[in-house]
């Protein structure tokens, strides 16, 4: 009875056990199933995510960049005839080129930043559209400021000028006077073949609002057909001698296709002061459009690195007279 009762029980364990076993494996095989049902429920909700997000960042794209435009424009300023400056250019603005944005941020996912290509916007008015009238200074929005050598005399002092700007890296706007680039006309050469801007200072240095029409035209005209032959430039400025002019001096060097430059910052360089007070001029006195005026002195020599460091430290581009008078914005990366 007992070896029966032992048999059965083993029997029943047996068969409880192969069912036991039949269910896990057949929850397994669901279980296994279902992870693989769920892993490709995945991928094709990814994949379609992926293409729906593809399609999201071709039409925001547009929207984010015309959303973007409007807060990044900056608009033009026109070129005036201020009551006290006179004739100040004016200053391009800047927009978003929407069409070199596209292109650069084309392939661009929506969660990423947008790189946004600027370009130039031109003033309606413009410095030549202006009538004749002398300037004194640049646009005071744009963050330039021109230095002018006025030459007639100093030569001993010209190679330590042009010494200083070369370790600098900055160009200046070099006015001679017609007499002295005919004595001199090597040294002439020489600022030019340095990259230098050439303006014209007149003839025999006279005060302009002391001759007749006639012989402005001819002190103009003069020294413009020397730099021409001697450098082979035209120039585009006239600095009158001694800052002396009329209205009849505006008119003439417009005629002959030149605009009347004077100065904002005078450093007094022909009275000798010291290169420190030549320094702390300029410290109190510059601001973005300012033009410098000095001569080939010891004074202005000795403080010529000094004065560019000031007008850098003031977050300001020292150069010559064209780079501070033109629209032009100065010239950083076009993205932003």
């Amino acid at each position: 009875m007992n070896r029966w009762n032992q048999a059965t029980k083993l029997k029943w364990i047996t068969v409880l056990l192969s069912a036991a076993l039949i269910v896990i494996i057949a929850r397994m095989t669901a279980i296994g199933s279902y992870i693989e049902d769920t892993k490709a429920a995945a991928v094709w909700s990814n994949a379609f995510l992926q293409e729906d997000r593809t399609v999201m960042t071709e039409t925001e794209l547009m929207q984010r960049i015309e959303e973007a435009a409007a807060a990044k424009r900056v608009a033009p300023i026109d070129a005036r005839i201020d009551r006290v400056w006179k004739a100040i250019p004016g200053y391009n603005g800047l927009e978003v080129d929407i069409e070199h944005t596209l292109k650069q941020n084309e392939s661009k996912r929506v969660d990423q930043q947008i790189a946004y290509v600027m370009k130039e916007v031109k003033p309606r008015v413009t410095l030549d559209q202006l009538p004749p009238a002398e300037i004194y200074r640049g646009n005071e929005q744009k963050p330039a400021v021109g230095l002018m050598v006025n030459v007639a005399w100093g030569n001993e002092f010209v190679r330590p000028m042009l010494d200083t700007l070369k370790q600098e890296g900055v160009k200046a706007t070099f006015f001679f006077d017609g007499s002295w680039v005919k004595k001199n006309p090597e040294l002439a050469k020489e600022i030019a073949a340095e990259g230098h801007e050439i303006g014209n200072h007149a003839y025999s240095h006279p005060n302009m609002n002391e001759l007749s029409e006639g012989r402005q035209y001819q002190e103009i005209e003069k020294t413009k057909k020397i730099i021409k032959e001697t450098i082979g430039e035209h120039s585009q400025w006239f600095a009158p001698p001694s800052g002396a002019f009329n209205s009849l001096t505006v008119k003439t060097a417009n005629q002959l296709g030149l605009k009347t430059v004077l100065w904002t910052v005078d450093t007094i360089d022909w009275k000798k002061p010291s290169p420190g007070t030549v320094v702390s001029r300029v410290r109190n006195k510059v601001g973005a459009g300012s033009l410098i005026l000095m001569h080939p002195t010891a004074s202005s020599s000795a403080a010529l690195s000094d004065m560019i460091g000031v007008i850098r430290q003031k977050e300001l581009v020292p150069g010559t007279v064209s780079e501070a008078l033109s629209e032009d914005r100065l010239k950083r990366s076009k993205v932003e």
